[in-house]
């Protein structure tokens, strides 16, 4: 997630404030293509996110390596950190 400043946060408020003051005056159908509208920009914020991480070199193979290393080889973040 982004660092959000304080005034980011507030205007994001501010947004969603005037978004449900909006949505209380929708109809069940307007309702509706809104609900589809926000889920076809939640699958492509989702899907930008997953191409971005897709074009990091490596980042797969290193993935599927890890899920197959045994349990027994990890070693806990407190001995890697122990000032955390």
């Amino acid at each position: 997630m982004d660092d959000r400043s304080s005034a980011d946060l507030i205007s994001v408020t501010e947004l969603q404030q005037k978004l449900n003051d909006s949505l209380q005056q929708l109809s069940p159908e307007r309702l509706q293509v809104l609900a589809d509208f926000a889920a076809y920009l939640a699958n492509a914020e989702s899907e930008a996110a997953t191409q971005e991480l897709l074009a990091i070199p490596g980042l797969l193979e290193r993935v599927k390596h890890s899920s197959t290393t045994p349990k027994a080889h990890y070693t806990t973040w407190r001995t890697l950190r122990s000032d955390v």
